[in-house]
């Protein structure tokens, strides 16, 4: 099997490391070949902090994939998440030297160069550059400029900003675990690839992925990003909640949130209770039901209080940027007993489970379907897009131009009539380049130009790492 048809995702997460490996099977949907889980050693709040541990749980997780494939993993797309993102609003414009001229890429890459010109805050870089709308000599809400004529190119962008040595700290990991870095991708956007569908995207949505360290959220409207936003807390708190508030240890207090856990009170009765085992021969401790969903109801509440004042700073109030498909949960924080039910109380929005099956084989397992997956099962589409189109772009670059009659002495009385095809099938092969350039060039330059610029992201973090050795 060709190596380009196979993906690889790496989710480092606060609670768990995944590594996923997949391809696309000949209906378009993701096919998951092998899948490798180890327990995130060295992470807190999708930050790395401890170089070390990282790597081993990165390398254990690695063979596991590896193991259940039978494919070695050479490079991986890696997500991005941490406490330390945030986004801002920016609007820049160029003027063209020739007007005259129609739009093309190299336009929107220049305006998209000049935004990544910046000025940061100390240790901050842009890592993410997302054209929202653009406006041409005055008029508004393009979305797909290239072809078009103007003097003026102006666009809204979505930018997102992170901690440069967060992000080649995770760079740092990944090649001391032996392998490569192929691509980088926000997580938010890679939960949303996996369990939105484009007419939510248009009609507007909040995604809240729930980790264990973080809750990110991503809202999108007319089919655009428009907001990403880091909460720092996420399942880890809550657990934490358990334990402090129920005087028992970690693991018992996981254990009871994942299977008696709930974050409506009201459901369980004054009269359940559970029995935990004692330590070392101490008698076993009781604890209520009820009790223990006030403690997670207190902390859910407070997770999605914070999220909702996100969505509102967004403005869904204004009518013009409400989000008619409401909000969609994942991660393994949604997977609490009715949080749907909650949110809904809190935020007065429709909400749903958003779990990743949609673009998933037929025959994958409940597992990998489950929205604890979702942010793995984004990175591969991500990498698979990314190697496809990838692919295009060397075919067309790669290209030769095919010599016509170039080598053939004509029969005289035959030169003209020759020369006319000459020309004839030069013009058509031109057309047929042209309209395979077009082609390539046909997805939505929100997506070619995130990718552009993560390949040359990508390539200054190796950059770096091969003159820090």
């Amino acid at each position: 099997m060709e190596k380009d048809n196979i993906a690889v995702g790496l989710d480092i997460g606060t609670t768990k490391i995944v590594a996923m490996i997949g391809k696309k099977n000949e209906y378009g949907k993701l096919e998951i070949l092998g899948i490798g889980k180890s327990k995130s050693l060295g992470v807190a709040r999708g930050v790395v902090n401890n170089i070390t541990q990282t790597i081993q749980s990165i390398q254990q997780a690695i063979l596991e994939a590896e193991t259940n494939s039978g494919y070695k993993i050479k490079d991986v797309v890696v997500g991005i998440a941490g406490q330390h993102i945030r986004s801002i609003q920016h609007t820049d414009y160029i003027s063209r030297n020739n007007p005259e001229e129609v739009i093309g890429e190299k336009d929107i890459q220049l305006l998209i160069d000049q935004v990544n010109k910046l000025a940061m805050l100390p240790g901050e870089e842009i890592i993410h550059v997302l054209p929202q709308e653009f406006k041409i000599d005055g008029q508004s809400e393009i979305k797909e400029p290239i072809g078009m004529y103007g003097g003026r190119l102006e666009s809204s962008f979505h930018v997102v900003v992170g901690q440069a040595s967060s992000i080649r700290n995770v760079g740092r990991c990944i090649q001391s675990s032996g392998i490569e870095l192929s691509g980088l991708t926000l997580e938010p956007l890679a939960s949303a690839d996996a369990v939105l569908s484009q007419e939510e995207k248009e009609a507007g949505v909040a995604l809240i992925d729930i980790g264990g360290g973080t809750t990110d959220l991503a809202i999108f409207k007319d089919g655009i990003i428009r907001h990403t936003a880091v909460i720092p807390f996420g399942g880890n708190v809550i657990t934490e909640d358990i334990k402090e508030g129920c005087s028992i240890i970690e693991k018992q207090a996981e254990l009871l949130k994942i299977k008696f856990g709930s974050a409506w009170p009201g459901e369980n009765k004054d009269n359940e209770i559970v029995s935990i085992p004692g330590l070392r021969g101490r008698e076993p401790k009781e604890i209520s039901l009820k009790n223990l969903s006030k403690i997670i109801h207190a902390r859910v509440v407070e997770i999605i209080e914070q999220v909702f004042t996100e969505i509102k700073a967004y403005g869904h109030e204004d009518p013009r940027k409400k989000l008619i498909a409401g909000i969609v949960l994942t991660g393994g924080g949604a997977q609490l007993k009715h949080i749907k039910q909650l949110v809904e109380y809190i935020t007065g929005m429709d909400t749903r489970i958003g779990y990743p099956n949609e673009h998933l084989a037929g025959n994958s397992s409940e597992e990998i379907s489950s929205p604890l997956f979702a942010t793995a099962v984004g990175l591969v589409m991500n990498s698979i897009e990314n190697s496809s189109q990838s692919a295009v772009r060397m075919e067309v670059v790669n290209e030769q131009p095919k010599v016509v009659y170039r080598n053939v002495t004509p029969v005289p009385q035959q030169r003209y009539e020759v020369e006319e095809n000459y020309v004839e099938r030069v013009e058509t092969i031109e057309q047929s380049r042209e309209v395979r350039n077009n082609s390539a060039v046909e997805e939505s330059t929100e997506t070619k130009i995130r990718r552009s610029f993560f390949d040359r992201y990508v390539d200054k973090i190796k950059d770096f790492l091969d003159n820090a050795e």
